[in-house]
């Protein structure tokens, strides 16, 4: 007679491992600002497999969000010298699930550009190929980071853009009325057979006639579009303080929360610094801080380009910086640069701009991560001329108060 000798599973701890907690693990790293490199200059991120691989090496002999079994079997492979091997399987299957994107290295980089150094890649295998964070993952962080700040504002429910007008629709908050054409049918039943009935009688089978439909009404929601503005020039890495990552969680936060909650609101992002350039949200992680000056006006033109493009009832821009205007694009299109105090013609060229977006109904929310005495008088001067806000805040604070007053905005009525 043929025996069956049964073991106990041990598993595979690679494919057992939760990979979004080992994401969240790894976030900081996917999320660099250059804060621990503060001397490198404006670049794409340039990850590549060997950087992923001393990254997850860190998460897992740290073992902070494993539980005591896995610990013991991390433990027991470190003694043993096989974590190589578990890191291998990991990547690659982080890579099959669409988490992250390899590709061969065979060019420089923007950096290697930038530094001098082009040419092809000389022999460089599979780990010194780059990867890019997907968009899953991407989605992933953001929604990451909006629960946590969603959690610490006591926040369940998220509510949408309110307006005076009606309007017909699925969620219904006043009386009913006669279906007029290009209304969304939304039928009030016992109004419906109510005005069959009182013409009709109670008679088998009741005729509806088309004066008979009437449909619920519910509160007209106006849609948004929101610029987001991040700085980054080379202070909001300097000081002993990372301040970009931070304001790249929370556009990763506020994309997510817009494309889940708001789908008829819309999300652009502007980075500025000696210049300004729009963005795709999607490329947001793979971004370090720049070069060192604050071009406002510049920012504030190409916000403007972008909400010219967009049909939405509002517009804002939501500004997130920690510095003064210290530089101005020229007629030229040099660029004309003063770090030392507030320049007037940099002011005043900056300030005609806000009011080019006072006139197109633009409203500025600036979220100010310094306050120096001049600082808060140039931001107080653009909130006033915009009605917008100014909130000054710290980078732990900042996700809390930019939810904040989005989701004031759109509880509160458009007048």
């Amino acid at each position: 007679m043929k025996r069956i000798r049964y073991t106990k599973y041990t598993g595979d701890l690679a494919s057992e491992i939760d990979l979004e907690s080992l994401l969240d693990a790894l976030s900081d790293y996917l999320l660099d600002s250059g804060y621990y490199d503060p001397f490198m200059g404006f670049q794409d991120l340039d990850h590549t497999m060997d950087d992923l691989r001393e990254a997850l090496r860190r998460v897992l002999e740290s073992g902070d969000f494993f539980d005591g079994e896995t610990r013991e079997l991390l433990d027991r492979m470190m003694a043993e010298g096989t974590l190589d091997e578990l890191i291998d399987k990991l990547m690659e299957r982080m890579e099959r699930e669409n988490y992250i994107s390899a590709m061969p290295q065979n060019g420089p980089t923007r950096f290697d550009e930038a530094n001098g150094r082009g040419g092809k890649a000389d022999g460089r295998d599979r780990e010194s190929a780059r990867f890019e964070v997907t968009d899953k993952s991407l989605d992933f962080l953001g929604f990451k980071t909006l629960r946590d700040l969603m959690g610490s504002l006591g926040k369940s429910s998220f509510g949408r853009h309110d307006t005076r007008d009606w309007a017909t629709g699925i969620e219904t908050s006043g009386g009913s009325r006669r279906y007029e054409f290009g209304d969304t049918v939304n039928l009030d039943t016992t109004a419906t057979l109510s005005s069959a009935i009182a013409r009709e009688g109670l008679e088998l089978p009741l005729n509806l006639e088309y004066e008979d439909l009437h449909v619920h009404q519910c509160d007209y929601q106006s849609s948004c579009a929101t610029v987001v503005m991040l700085d980054c020039s080379h202070s909001m890495i300097l000081y002993g303080e990372d301040r970009f990552t931070p304001a790249k969680r929370v556009a990763m936060a506020l994309s997510h929360l817009i494309r889940t909650q708001y789908p008829g609101d819309s999300l652009s992002l502007v980075l500025f610094h000696d210049s300004a350039e729009e963005l795709p949200v999607s490329h947001l992680a793979r971004v370090k801080v720049g070069p060192w000056h604050t071009n406002t006006r510049e920012r504030l033109r190409v916000a403007q380009r972008v909400l010219a493009r967009q049909r939405k009832d509002m517009k804002q821009i939501v500004m997130i910086t920690d510095g003064k205007p210290s530089a101005l694009t020229l007629p030229d299109g040099r660029i004309y640069k003063n770090a030392y105090g507030l320049d007037p013609l940099v002011v005043s060229e900056t300030l005609e701009e806000v009011a080019r977006c006072k006139r197109s109904n633009v409203m500025i929310n600036t979220f100010m991560l310094a306050q120096d005495y001049g600082l808060v008088q140039f931001v107080h001067k653009v909130s006033e001329m915009c009605r917008g806000k100014a909130y000054f805040t710290t980078p732990a604070t900042l996700g809390q108060y930019v939810m904040m007053d989005y989701m004031q905005r759109k509880s509160k009525t458009i007048h």
